[in-house]
């Protein structure tokens, strides 16, 4: 018994001693605080009688399933699977990661590899896709945001944890895999099978220039160069007669956190607050500020957001709707606003621990409340209506006139919702509402000058 006690004391010394090796995750990669928030910190007291008393009926769990449980056990494999017991009952983001598990997390900064292109998390004690990701085998199969994946490979998915569904839903390139999903509204289960591919994510998916000078952006995911895109797309948009803006982060599942903050501030006055954190610890609290890298634009802004926004497109939601820079539009975002650190253990296994939570420029806490639109708007999905044959021959006629032109940026709404192959509705309606900011300026100023 002395000799178990021991061996536990030694585990939980070494996760302890090791949390100060913390590698910051890629969602927290280089931050550029400017200095510690203040807040409390509580300590939590615990007597040194309460510890021994705890870790020995830890220790006599232990021992009675070595000796008692029904087939031969290690003690490696038992203390494994209480640490994954004990990071899961935190909350649905914090993991044991063993060896194996490990080195997948390092696969997913480092390398490529074969998936399906969804961002998952457990939510509500169930596998939920955050959305799909732009023009991978699991957009292009049709799996939704808030789809609740029950089964893979027609195995239960009750009690999975995120890295086991991440390794039942990788593999090779070009082999398939079959999801049932439930999905809100549907009558029965629904089954895919999506061949998995390797995956690539383009930052920035689209930049049009649509009538009346309206520039469209869809930005996918933040990447270690989507602000450096960002500026180059708005840039190029400018110097066509770009007006206003529409920011697509719809199904954005978030990213880099520096990335996020450099996007943010395109459209934030320097020393503005974009994002903070908060943790038990002062450490774990800082501050992030719009810096001046470059101008920052004060046409009008609509961001569109949907539940399958999450992380850093909320951070960035959040500050724009804080400052009243601009006009959110679509439907509630995720709620995805917890910090992971991961700190890596003594044998090559590793702590992906919830260390803190993200709050906007308000102090508005993101996690589990999302961002609220200013204008709600429900996305209608339905194709979109073909031109009559008449009207498609003028259409041609009209299309090689202009062969040069279509080099350009420029394009109508219509002309790019067809190219796309669906109405969509949000996008109509935040061009509406910025055609009609422009009407009420303009007339504005009309009254205001001398008849």
């Amino acid at each position: 018994m002395r000799r178990i006690l021991i061996f536990c004391l030694i585990v939980i010394s070494a996760i302890l001693i090791f949390q100060i090796q913390a590698v910051v995750s890629e969602e927290q990669k280089e931050p550029v605080p400017s200095g510690p928030l203040e807040f409390e910190t509580k300590t939590a007291e615990v007597s040194k009688d309460d510890f021994y008393k705890d870790i020995e009926l830890f220790t006599d769990a232990l021992t009675l399933i070595r000796s008692d449980y029904a087939e031969e056990t290690k003690y490696k494999d038992l203390i494994y699977g209480a640490l994954k017991g004990m990071l899961r009952s935190l909350d649905p983001y914090s993991q044991f990661l063993d060896p194996d598990a490990y080195k997948e997390v390092k696969v997913e900064t480092e390398g490529e590899f074969g998936g399906l292109g969804i961002e998952i998390a457990i939510k509500d004690g169930l596998l939920t896709v955050i959305t799909p990701i732009d023009d991978t085998p699991a957009y292009q199969a049709g799996l939704k945001a808030d789809d609740r994946i029950v089964k893979i490979e027609g195995e239960i998915t009750r009690d999975i944890t995120l890295m086991e569904a991440v390794r039942k839903l990788r593999g090779k390139p070009g082999t398939e895999v079959t999801v049932t999903v439930m999905r809100e509204g549907a009558e029965k289960l629904l089954d895919f099978t999506i061949t998995r591919d390797i995956i690539k994510i383009k930052s920035i998916r689209r930049a049009k220039l649509f009538e009346e000078n309206i520039g469209y952006i869809r930005l996918s995911e933040f990447q270690e160069r989507s602000p450096q895109d960002m500026e180059k797309e708005l840039r190029n948009l400018e110097k066509t007669g770009m007006d206003s803006l529409i920011l697509d982060l719809r199904n954005n599942p978030g990213g880099l956190l520096d990335s996020a903050v450099k996007v943010a501030e395109k459209f934030i006055p320097p020393g503005k607050v974009i994002v903070s954190t908060r943790g038990r610890k002062a450490e774990q609290g800082m501050v992030f500020k719009s810096r001046a890298r470059g101008k920052h634009r004060t046409y009008p802004l609509i961001v569109l957001i949907s539940k399958g926004s999450a992380s850093g497109s909320e951070i960035v939601a959040g500050a724009i709707q804080d400052y009243k820079r601009g006009i959110l539009l679509g439907t509630k975002t995720f709620g995805k606003g917890y910090v992971q650190t991961v700190i890596p253990l003594v044998d090559g296994s590793a702590l992906r621990l919830t260390t803190s939570k993200y709050f906007t420029p308000s102090g508005r806490c993101i996690h589990e409340k999302g961002i609220e639109p200013d204008v709600e708007v429900e996305f209608q999905e339905r194709e979109f209506k073909e031109i009559s044959p008449e009207e498609s021959v003028f259409e041609k006629v009209k299309k090689e006139d202009k062969e040069i032109q279509e080099k350009e940026a420029k394009t109508t709404l219509r002309d790019f919702m067809q190219a796309q192959g669906f109405y969509d509705n949000q996008l109509v309606r935040a061009v509406d509402l910025l055609k009609g900011l422009k009407l009420y300026k303009e007339r504005g100023e009309l009254l205001q000058s001398p008849l």
